[in-house]
């Protein structure tokens, strides 16, 4: 048999097949040994963004437990994870830069309010869990309903500005009811229809029925006391209740 005739048999070829996937396995094995060697080990952690509420100690504790393996085999998507656990962090990013440092990057996430009774809510409706010592609104709501809580509440909080009034406490019900009670502690139901509409009536009459009367006789005006209650689910107007059996309106002048 030729040599042209040796090459084209099949044995010869799956003789070079064999051949070439043995020498890439040597090299693929002789690559990881290398990659695995002490040389290659990772020394420093470098925390690259400025961090308001996650520590640099927590950071570093918490990559350094994670991290397995060299420069080379360290796996980033594990340590990303990890450090996303950590209660602030938003987003965490990992790189790793020659010759022996992780780099850390991070988002974290910036309180709006307080949502139900045990977590935090971000601008943009994410609810994540962290303790915080600022004073706060609260918004109440069902699970998957944080983001149409927080656009609610900024729609009412511009609403009720020209009263001066703020927001300290808004409630979406299971029923789908609206509720809010305000700094001064009154609190306005306003249903689940027409919410909008029934608060831009509350705000253009409160100052004519609730606000300081004219001065009389040289007297100082007189402010009457703020209602407990304003229900605004009626069609043209709306019910209060005052403290103490006050007077819900101011009386008029004779």
């Amino acid at each position: 048999m030729t040599s042209p005739e040796l090459a084209a048999h099949p044995l010869s070829q799956v003789a070079r097949v064999l051949t070439w996937g043995a020498l890439g396995l040597l090299a693929y094995g002789a690559a990881s040994w290398v990659a695995a060697q002490p040389w290659f080990a990772l020394h420093t952690i470098e925390v690259k963004t400025p961090v308001a509420h996650v520590t640099e100690e927590q950071i570093r504790l918490v990559a350094e437990r994670q991290v397995r393996g060299t420069f080379f085999t360290v796996d980033l998507e594990h340590v990303r994870n990890s450090l996303e656990k950590l209660p602030w962090v938003r987003e965490a990013r990992v790189e790793r830069r020659w010759p022996d440092t992780l780099v850390v990057s991070l988002t974290e996430h910036v309180p709006f309010a307080r949502w139900n009774d045990d977590a935090l809510v971000s601008e943009t409706g994410e609810v994540f869990g962290a303790a915080v010592s600022t004073k706060l609104p609260r918004l109440v709501g069902p699970d998957g309903s944080s983001t149409e809580v927080v656009a609610t509440y900024r729609r009412y909080q511009a609403a009720l500005a020209p009263l001066g009034m703020t927001i300290d406490e808004l409630r979406l019900s299971p029923r789908r009811a609206w509720r809010v009670r305000l700094d001064n502690g009154m609190q306005l139901a306003l249903g689940r229809m027409q919410t909008d509409k029934r608060l831009a009536r509350f705000v253009a009459l409160y100052p004519r029925l609730f606000g300081p009367q004219p001065a009389k006789d040289g007297q100082v005006a007189a402010t009457p006391p703020t209602p407990l209650m304003v229900d605004l689910r009626y069609t043209d107007g709306f019910a209060v209740r005052m403290p103490n059996g006050v007077t819900p309106f101011k009386s008029s002048e004779t």
